[in-house]
């Protein structure tokens, strides 16, 4: 579903459940919550002054993703979602637990 037509189908249910969406601010929430991974990551890192605002943002962003995604298409490439690593941004580096407060030399383990 495009952003546009979520947007559609949002306002015609939010006539159904209007203590969800009292304020402006918990209709941007329940928007927010409803667009998809990459549009909605972008999204989040914004603060906005009106539904409006914010739904024009997003069907900006994703025009803009669509775009990329038939240019990357048209030259062979591949986007990858991860690094080489897998899930993590770190790529493929792992991190173990420390305790603050507590010298662990290497090779030894902390006392229980």
């Amino acid at each position: 579903m495009s952003v546009i037509e979520y947007a559609a189908r949002f306002n015609e249910l939010n006539r159904f459940a209007l203590n969800q969406v009292v304020t402006e601010q918990m209709r941007m929430d329940h928007f927010e919550q409803g667009l998809k991974g990459e549009i909605k990551q972008i999204i989040a890192g914004y603060t906005y002054t009106s539904f409006q605002e914010m739904y024009q943002r997003a069907v900006k962003i994703a025009r803009i993703i669509s775009e990329t995604e038939i240019e990357d298409r048209g030259k062979g490439q591949v986007k990858e979602k991860f690094g080489p690593g897998g899930s993590n941004s770190q790529g493929g580096i792992s991190f173990r637990r420390v305790k603050y407060g507590m010298k662990q030399e290497k090779g030894n383990k902390p006392p229980k």
